[in-house]
């Protein structure tokens, strides 16, 4: 890509009476592969990842704590969020987990979990209910001292995991093949990151940097070709340039670059010959601003797509709204409970964001996404630099009556 200078009302949790699906019954475990050491294991993280989504966001998944019932731990937890009320079903088995690990929702019902049961070893296994219990398949093992397991394939049915060596990242499919781990594809050097160009879960765009240093750009490796590398983003020749977020209907792409002279969100079109912008409004030096989630079905129309941005600053995180074409960032305070960075638009634009409080372990918040006003007048600059105006307030109450109108921010 060239350079250029809401709501509802909260649902009961319990889950409705599901028949389970007969599975064949579990398999030994294969053999686990070995992957060359390059670096020394990452740290073990205290709380596990808020929630994650699975392909077409009929199920997502995650880990909860285990309560006093069972002592110190976790265990995986099923959302259901494609019928008329969302519930989680508890996928527990007869030990904890670890937060370190990762659980991640297929479209069969199924849940994905990765384990670390020893220093650099790391096991994978699918769950699912079965009536009282819970099923468990085993499908191998890695032992490597990094792992990263990728976002949700678009597929629904298969997982995909980097694994960084000396000079290169392995991508290896971890859930899906046929015969345990495989690995798919070799990338030279560094990468990291992890965002699906496509429907059919083929390309993938990660963030690499070569071996011996140099900045990180995003390339695409194809998987249906062996793993071919190509270029994505090359913002300027030292810039950092990585891609967060891309929407495969519209071809809107989120990244963050320093290519302006420091980290700043920017947007672009995949296989356009239009730079990448970085709109004002979009520049928070007190905040973060994470793009999670892209309204699809806008065909052709990337600037009319709704993107949702978790904001995490002083007063905690929250939510903000934005469409290229409108240059404003509309700011609510997040529902109580928000899993926060998760969520996903309707091709509506109604935007659901999973929330979980004591009175509502599952339930859904809906957004729609705000109108764009004309934009105002420019600023004489006397205005005090210093005041915030409040947010707007997102509840959980009937969708017609979500107070829908709240800060913005002109770019």
């Amino acid at each position: 890509m060239p350079s250029a200078p809401p709501a509802v009302p909260p649902v009961p949790s319990a889950p409705p009476p599901t028949p389970s699906t007969p599975l064949p019954p579990p398999t030994p475990e294969p053999p686990a592969r070995t992957v060359e050491a390059a670096l020394p294991p990452a740290p073990s993280r205290l709380v596990p990842p808020a929630l994650t989504l699975g392909a077409g966001h009929t199920y997502a998944a995650r880990l909860t704590p285990a309560g006093e019932a069972t002592g110190p731990g976790w265990f995986p937890e099923r959302w259901t969020l494609d019928g008329p009320e969302p519930y989680a079903v508890p996928l527990p088995l007869d030990r904890p987990e670890e937060a370190a690990s990762d659980v991640l929702p297929l479209s069969d019902g199924r849940v994905l979990i990765r384990r670390e049961v020893a220093a650099g070893r790391h096991t994978f296994s699918l769950l699912y209910p079965t009536g009282p219990g819970t099923g468990e398949v085993p499908l191998g093992a890695l032992d490597c001292p990094e792992l990263t397991l990728l976002p949700p394939s678009p597929d629904g049915m298969s997982a995909h995991a980097l694994l960084p060596g000396k000079r290169s990242t392995g991508v290896w499919l971890v859930a899906g093949g046929a015969f345990g781990p495989e690995q798919v594809a070799d990338v030279p050097g560094r990468c990291s990151g992890g965002v699906w160009l496509d429907r059919e879960g083929r390309l993938l765009a990660l963030d690499r940097q070569m071996p011996g240093g140099g900045p990180v750009k995003a390339v695409v490796v194809d998987l249906g070709r062996g793993g071919e590398v190509t270029p994505l983003l090359q913002i300027a020749p030292e810039s950092n340039d990585r891609l967060l977020l891309a929407d495969a209907d519209s071809g809107l792409l989120l990244v963050r670059s320093d290519a302006p002279g420091h980290d700043r969100l920017g947007w672009g079109v995949l296989g356009s010959c239009l730079p990448v912008r970085f709109p004002e409004c979009l520049r928070a030096p007190d905040e973060t601003l994470t793009p999670f989630a892209v309204q699809p079905g806008q065909m052709l129309m990337p600037e009319s797509c709704a993107v949702a941005l978790r904001i995490d600053g002083a007063g905690g995180s929250w939510v903000g709204l934005w469409r290229p074409a409108g240059r404003r960032l509309h700011q609510f305070a997040a529902p109580g409970g928000w899993l926060a960075g998760s969520g996903f638009w309707t091709r509506e634009g109604v935007l659901h964001l999973p929330y979980s409080q004591e009175d509502a372990p599952c339930a859904v918040a809906l957004m729609e996404a705000p109108v764009d006003e004309p934009h105002p007048a420019v600023t004489t600059g006397t205005n005090a630099s210093g005041a915030t105006p409040p947010r707007g307030v997102c509840t959980p109450v009937p969708l017609g009556q979500a107070p829908l109108t709240g800060r913005t921010t002109p770019g």
